[in-house]
């Protein structure tokens, strides 16, 4: 019995969706762009990065040689500089989204098999019912917003009337969720959070995945800031995953990041929370080197997603990315000998596509540790033979989806 790391990288797509038309996406690649974007100069800001996308140690665990499989072509400055020292390939998501309960369910090895509900691009956008029960229902002023918005941009916008009105800013995307940002001192953290779980709840029957607090502090003047307490509300998955197999028999479970937000906290064992990328890695790489044998740990990189795909922000995505690489070596000093490490995606969030939404996209699976076979594991027709693999690693049963390369 051995132990087992996954590393979500938040959107960290490499293009190629077979259905990204379906989803307004086709041709979108986070990855592949930024590299040719970074090439171009356009992913340059002074005292942050310049030049070409640098990434040496997901190169050599096989990153290029996956995106050039997904979409036929390799993004400039990741070929190969010799064999590769992970096992690579892409996954392709069967879910139906590209949000972040889908993707990581799947890579758990639930996929979604149903249609989430979603609120139409409309003005307003919930129903009159929900928006007058949640105002009854949490003794609200009434709210602000009510529309499909950029978070950054609406409490830019409305964060003043906000503080002076005590109405929360409601607002949703192109995914299934209901956000609902609020002051961390005006309108108080511990309020924001009782709102969304009365939230939570009047969103069901409308099949919404996720009510997200977006906590914020600032004022009109210094302007308004969103903090690291940002809370999902999510509905729980369907099925059993990866993480309730391995709790259900007694094996060490660690989650990293929103993991057990994601989840619902079923299966999510020891939950740890830092805000940023580098913290999250910090804390997963401290769990690996506490995890007794037979143990996994789940980790999510978020700051990929909300604070440069999202933002459309080429340099700031480039440059978070090249840091996560400059630290890969310390995710294989945490390995030891028969443990297996999973580096992988959800979704895609193409910094340089139209909009502010995630994009359908493949996504990268980098597999890797002492004793792992490097080579092609080619194209897996769902991400949850993520699932599958590590479930075969730990010698825990098969989830209902997925198949192992292992």
């Amino acid at each position: 019995m051995t132990r087992a790391l996954i590393l979500v990288l938040d959107s960290v797509g490499i293009g190629g969706a077979e259905d990204g038309a379906a989803y307004g996406d086709a041709g979108a690649d986070t990855v592949g762009h930024m590299a040719e974007a970074c090439m171009r100069g356009e992913g340059d800001r002074v005292g942050l990065r310049e030049g070409p996308l640098h990434l040496p140690n997901l190169v050599a665990l096989g990153l290029g040689l996956a995106c050039e499989a997904s979409t036929g072509r390799m993004p400039p400055n990741l070929e190969p500089f010799g064999e590769p020292a992970g096992a690579w390939g892409y996954g392709v998501e069967t879910s139906k989204g590209k949000d972040t309960p889908s993707g990581h369910w799947e890579i758990a090895g639930v996929p979604v098999a149903f249609d989430w509900g979603y609120f139409p691009k409309a003005e307003p956008a919930f129903p009159p019912e929900l928006t007058a029960a949640l105002i009854r229902e949490a003794g609200l002023p009434g709210i602000l917003g009510n529309r499909h918005a950029s978070g950054t941009a609406i409490i830019e916008e409305l964060g003043a009337e906000h503080v002076r009105t005590g109405r929360p800013i409601c607002y949703t995307s192109v995914d299934s969720v209901f956000q609902i940002a609020a002051h961390e001192e005006a309108f108080g953290l511990d309020r924001l959070y009782a709102l969304c779980r009365v939230a939570r709840r009047l969103c069901d029957p409308y099949r919404i995945g996720r009510v997200i607090a977006r906590p914020f502090v600032g004022t009109a003047e210094a302007g308004f800031v969103r903090t690291g307490n940002r809370k999902d509300f999510a509905t729980p998955p369907p099925a059993d995953t990866l993480l309730d197999l391995a709790s259900n028999a007694g094996r060490a479970v660690a989650t990293v990041g929103k993991v057990g937000d994601i989840f619902a906290h079923r299966g999510t064992g020891t939950e740890i929370k830092p805000h940023g990328n580098d913290a999250c890695l910090s804390a997963a790489l401290d769990a690996m080197r506490s995890l007794p044998d037979g143990g996994l740990v789940f980790a999510n990189l978020v700051d990929f997603d909300t604070e440069f795909g999202h933002r459309r922000d080429v340099a700031g995505y480039a440059a978070a990315l090249e840091a996560f690489d400059r630290r890969v070596p310390e995710i294989w000093a945490a390995l030891k000998a028969g443990d297996l490490a999973v580096i992988t995606a959800d979704h895609g969030n193409d910094p340089t596509w139209p909009g502010t939404d995630h994009t359908r996209e493949h996504t990268p699976i980098l597999s890797f540790g002492p004793g792992v076979q490097p080579g092609p594991i080619g194209r897996r027709a769902t991400l949850a033979d993520i699932a599958a693999t590590v479930a075969r690693h730990l010698g825990l049963p098969p989830p209902a989806a997925g198949r192992p390369w292992l």
